[in-house]
């Protein structure tokens, strides 16, 4: 963030990865910045300074040095291209979907929705304003990329209400135990189902 050549406190940094980068990678917490921020100046990538405005307390502001430039240049042009780490605990919940009743299911997939919905259209209003300032075009880019993702997961979403119908029928045409979990058919066929 500061390669876009402003002098920002920890707190604009904060503020700025939560209405940009927090939609497609992570929000740091303030302590997570400072930190940062303090390793970063030690090893001269940063250069910060105490700055006074009338009528207000003294604050430290952050700027890239040219070795800073040159390091996260490096890092986006060089750094191997990883796949995204996917944690979601909507599919998780459904993964153990034989604990649950279908509607109860279907209860959370609406709540994932309405929670997509929200943060597609909060994606959709940071593009529209990032759109005024030129330095921005790739942020621009990536949050308009974010809302278009947020968008496919509340369509994966939605085909997700029939399939769980879909599941719980296959589910409730198998023996159960004594406490209701489903009796695999094929004992074991876990360990070999990368072989398939």
């Amino acid at each position: 963030m500061l390669s876009f050549g402003e002098a920002l406190t920890g707190n604009d940094l904060r503020k700025w990865a939560g209405n940009s980068i927090s939609y497609f990678y992570w929000s740091p917490s303030v302590s997570q910045i400072y930190s940062e921020l303090k390793k970063l100046e030690s090893l001269e990538l940063v250069s910060s300074q105490s700055v006074s405005e009338p009528g207000s307390r003294s604050k430290r502001v952050y700027e890239i040095t040219p070795a800073g430039v040159v390091a996260v240049r490096s890092w986006a042009n060089n750094a191997p291209v990883e796949l995204p780490v996917l944690k979601h605990g909507v599919m998780l919940r459904l993964w153990l979907g034989h604990l649950c009743e279908p509607e109860r299911l279907k209860e959370m997939v609406r709540a994932h929705i309405d929670n997509l919905v929200e943060i597609r259209d909060r994606a959709r209003r940071q593009a529209q304003r990032s759109v005024d300032e030129p330095a921005w075009a790739y942020p621009t880019l990536s949050l308009r990329w974010s809302e278009r993702y947020f968008q496919a997961e509340i369509d994966l979403a939605n085909a997700l209400l029939a399939d769980i119908d879909e599941s719980a029928a296959i589910v409730g045409g198998v023996e159960h135990t004594e406490s209701g979990l489903p009796v695999p058919v094929h004992l074991g066929s876990w360990r070999d189902a990368d072989e398939r």
